[in-house]
């Protein structure tokens, strides 16, 4: 049966369209194992980050202790400004570290950003070039079939470019002189030629 207007996105017949399935499937999965190789390989590379959070906390920790210490000697009349002068300086050295650990996991968020998508780009890509653009066609050319189909003269073109398309050991089995037939309009000739063109779409002819 041929129904016009609907996207087809799986043939009319049991072979093709089994096919079609199992290789869908098969993309689908493969995709889906890229992206969660991609997804581990991030988790593995930020792991790494955890050197950085312990040298910002060290640091924090330092800065903080260096800073409080300072700020109690400097209360101390007389001599507490000299006193409090290297504590302040070994706070900003505690501040540096901590800055150290927080670049530190910057870097390592952004390498892992890069190994993830990095390693699971290209290989979608190359399952979408192999696999999605055949199925767009298949898409296309079923969705052109059942619109010629469905026009006034449906049958005629379509017998036409099986003539056209199709190879001619094929056409010799519908008729040896098939062009001919074609020529005179014979409907028996035209219809199983119309058929060859819409198998080969995806489109079955009742």
């Amino acid at each position: 049966m041929l129904h016009s207007g609907a996207m087809k996105l799986y043939s009319d017949f049991t072979g093709p369209r089994t096919g079609q399935v199992i290789i869908d499937v098969i993309a689908a999965l493969s995709i889906a194992a890229w992206v969660w190789f991609g997804v581990t390989i991030y988790q593995l590379v930020l792991n790494l980050s955890a050197f950085g959070v312990q040298l910002q906390q060290a640091g924090a920790g330092f800065r903080q202790t260096m800073t409080d210490v300072g700020e109690n000697l400097g209360s101390v009349p007389v001599i507490g400004g000299g006193i409090r002068a290297p504590f302040d300086g070994a706070s900003g050295a505690g501040a540096a570290l901590e800055q150290a650990g927080i670049d530190q996991q910057i870097a390592v968020n952004q390498l892992a950003t890069v190994f993830g998508i990095g390693i699971a780009v290209l290989p979608i890509a190359m399952i979408l070039l192999i696999w999605l653009i055949p199925r767009l066609r298949f898409v296309r050319r079923a969705g052109n079939a059942q619109a010629i189909m469905a026009s006034s003269a449906g049958v005629d073109l379509l017998a036409l470019r099986a003539l056209a398309n199709q190879k001619m050991a094929v056409i010799a089995e519908v008729d040896p002189d098939a062009m001919a037939a074609w020529r005179r309009g014979d409907e028996s000739v035209m219809r199983r030629l119309a058929q060859l063109e819409l198998r080969s779409a995806g489109v079955r002819l009742d």
